[in-house]
């Protein structure tokens, strides 16, 4: 009895205990929670208020192109765009070309086309994921990945509830927000180098494996998706799209091997003025064609012609006006330190030792370049100067060495098929310049360089009407080259009438205003390029000049 009234008492001392130590952690835990749900409420309250300003839309975003024919000069990559993008079967793309002239955008409605088109995959609700490949940030020990995602594993901050048992948590890149859809990799030329092994591996599994030291297949305790994820990958199908302002060359070769090739073109000063017009009409700001022509002038791209067409606007508004004037536009290129474009329009005349020659530079760009020559008394030297590129590589024990250019060595093949034909090199120097600074390198000015070097030994002038391209060998013969239909455009461009190719690039599809002449040995070249067939007679120097430039 008595051992029952002592069980009755230390039950109703416990439990009063028990209620007593209950209400003093209530009493603590409280004042945490009003203030932790005081400070979150704030913190709701400043986030919701800060959705509530918006600043209008810069103008850039307000006239960006909604559809793809709103895309200007583009017609040829766009279509290119949709044939790869379109149909059962898209594949990874790759463009090229100068900033400002559409790429993104292009990109964009490129999906949204392709998601109309028969046998798609994508479907209606395709994501379209961008990503800055300059921006990618990422951990080497694989904490953090944006683009290929990553594996939280317990012993970092953050782990949560699943960390604290002990179990590796998988996080998504933007590789799998873009399954089913287009990642589009924005200068993708800027790209780690360990990044970009990583996305050749996704690019080729279509999904994403991670691994964990802490991962164990046998527990229970982890949920089963993420068994699945470390046993079957997270998906990642999607369709690469990336864009760069680099040249292919510049672009890893087991990249543009699993992609296709699309290039961009610079826009010309004519499409230029167009948007900056329609930007400044669809802003209530009209202006002149040839005051649009002006902005087109000194903008490089599009986003250029846009931005002095919004900081014109702001003159004008300023000084109580609706409409953009000259002088409006005249201070802001002051102001902007724009450079006026030097566009290749009608070329000026030909004359003794002046031609026209052909290049192709950054993102497949066309360029006419005047290559100019002249002759003075020597023993026979050559000279080529202007940027023409050379070649850094570093040579046996790790000494740096530089290596001569093409462009020189085709300058001297030029130099010694000329003598071999029998004009008198040795009584001359021979110097040749590329003015203009389009950089130049490769074999394919050797043709112009050998005319050049004709046209002033024999004081013929070449002709003012043609463009030249092509590789000349020591026996006279005109080599293929590449980017002919690049060339010919940038000939048509310049407002000439022929362009002399080497035969062997004639079967190319060449889309050119301009007539295209075809050779296969030098001598045609001289023929087209002299305006006659007859033999060029080679003046001679006194042979007191001779003797005077050798030292005799």
């Amino acid at each position: 009895m008595l051992m029952n009234v002592i069980m009755i008492i230390q039950l109703a001392a416990t439990i009063v205990v028990g209620i007593y130590f209950f209400r003093q952690l209530r009493a603590q835990s409280a004042p945490e929670k009003v203030i932790r749900n005081t400070k979150g409420q704030a913190e709701w309250n400043k986030l919701n208020s800060l959705r509530q300003i918006h600043l209008t839309e810069p103008l850039n975003e307000q006239v960006r192109p909604a559809k793809l024919e709103d895309v200007v000069g583009q017609e040829a990559g766009i279509d290119a765009l949709m044939a790869v993008l379109s149909g059962p079967n898209p594949q990874h793309v790759i463009i090229y070309g100068p900033p400002g002239v559409g790429k993104t955008c292009a990109a964009r409605l490129a999906l949204e086309a392709a998601k109309q088109s028969e046998g798609t995959p994508f479907a209606m609700n395709a994501p379209f994921i961008e990503m800055d490949a300059t921006c990618v940030r990422f951990d080497e020990r694989a904490i953090a990945d944006p683009l290929i995602g990553s594996v939280h594993d317990p012993i970092y901050q953050g782990a949560g509830q699943l960390g604290i048992s002990g179990v590796p948590q998988p996080k998504e890149g933007a590789v799998t927000r873009a399954h089913g859809g287009v990642l589009f990799l924005d200068e993708i030329g800027e790209l780690h180098p360990l990044q970009m092994n990583k996305l050749l591996k996704v690019l080729e599994d279509r999904k994403v494996r991670f691994e964990s030291a802490y991962y164990n297949r046998f527990d229970s305790a982890t949920p089963g998706w993420i068994h699945d994820v470390f046993q079957n990958g997270m998906p990642a199908d999607f369709r690469l799209v990336g864009a760069t302002t680099r040249s292919p060359e510049d672009i890893p070769p087991a990249l543009r091997s699993r992609c296709m090739e699309i290039f961009f073109r610079p826009l010309d000063a004519g499409e230029l003025a167009g948007i900056a017009g329609s930007a400044a009409e669809r802003a209530g700001f009209p202006m002149a064609h040839e005051d649009a022509e002006l902005v087109g002038s000194y903008a490089a791209n599009g986003r250029d012609a846009v931005n002095i067409v919004q900081m014109a606007m702001g003159i004008a508004r300023r000084a109580g006006r609706r409409q953009i004037q000259r002088e409006d536009i005249l201070w802001v290129v002051d102001c902007g330190r724009y450079t006026m474009r030097h566009e290749a329009g009608l070329c000026r005349a030909g004359g003794v030792g002046i031609v026209h020659g052909l290049a192709v530079h950054g993102a497949g760009q066309g360029a006419v370049m005047e290559i100019e020559a002249t002759k003075t008394p020597g023993t026979g030297r050559v000279t080529v100067t202007g940027i023409v590129e050379e070649e850094e590589f570093t040579g046996g024990h790790g000494h740096k060495m530089r290596r001569m250019s093409m462009a020189r060595g085709a300058a001297e093949n030029a130099y010694t098929l000329i003598k071999s034909m029998g004009y008198p090199t040795e009584g001359y120097d021979l110097h040749i310049n590329f003015p203009g600074g389009v950089p130049v390198d490769g074999p394919s000015a050797g043709v112009a360089m050998a005319v050049a070097m004709v046209s002033v030994l024999t004081e013929k002038a070449v002709a003012s009407d043609v463009a030249i391209t092509g590789e000349v060998s020591v026996r006279g013969r005109v080599l293929p080259v590449g980017g002919v239909n690049a060339k010919a455009q940038a000939a048509a461009r310049a407002k000439l009438a022929r362009v002399i190719i080497p035969k062997d690039n004639a079967s190319e599809r060449i889309q050119a205003e301009i007539e295209i002449c075809p050779v296969e040995e030098i001598e045609e070249v001289f023929k087209l390029a002299f305006g006659e067939e007859t033999e060029i007679k080679v003046p001679l120097i006194s042979d007191a000049s001779v003797l005077a430039a050798q030292g005799e």
